[in-house]
């Protein structure tokens, strides 16, 4: 059987694709895989073919487009994705000291889940907060201008 979103899912499906003129539904790929994450947590194949029939596409061109994008998640993460922005201004003022302490307190390397599946950890190109660096995204919430001290409280925060 094939893999469908529940209803409620549905429903926010069809008012994407209501957004859409009917010769131009393929734009709604990205939206779509939005939501088949928020659904299932990350992005499967089978989820793909579910967006693909939804669009009147090949699974293969939504894939490269899944494939493409690194804010989709093609295994599972924890409940806390955490991402660490690496660039240039946020390397100026010490994201390697904070990825390096998220390592040493998660007991996690980049790119990792831990067993426990509670967190993720992951290296990010930007996350439009160069002012404020280093930064981190939990999830769908910004922390800037981070300290050991800030990250200790924003872990104890996620308990």
């Amino acid at each position: 059987m094939a893999l469908e979103f529940s209803p409620e899912a549905r429903k926010r499906a069809d008012e994407i694709l209501s957004r859409y003129p009917q010769d131009r539904k393929k734009s709604a790929v990205v939206p779509l895989l939005h939501l088949a994450q928020e659904e299932w947590g990350y992005v499967t194949p089978e989820a793909m073919v579910c967006v693909a029939d939804m669009i009147g596409c090949s699974p293969v061109k939504v894939a490269e487009i899944a494939t493409f994008y690194p804010m989709y998640n093609k295994q599972p993460v924890g409940k806390y994705e955490i991402h660490v922005c690496h660039t240039l201004p946020c390397a100026l003022t010490g994201c390697a000291e904070v990825l390096g302490y998220l390592s040493e307190k998660l007991g996690l390397q980049p790119g990792e889940t831990g067993e426990d599946k509670r967190f993720t950890l992951k290296k990010i190109e930007c996350l439009a907060a160069c002012d404020r660096g280093p930064v981190m995204l939990v999830n769908k919430t910004l922390y800037t201008n981070l300290t050991p001290e800030k990250i200790d409280d924003i872990l104890k925060s996620l308990e």
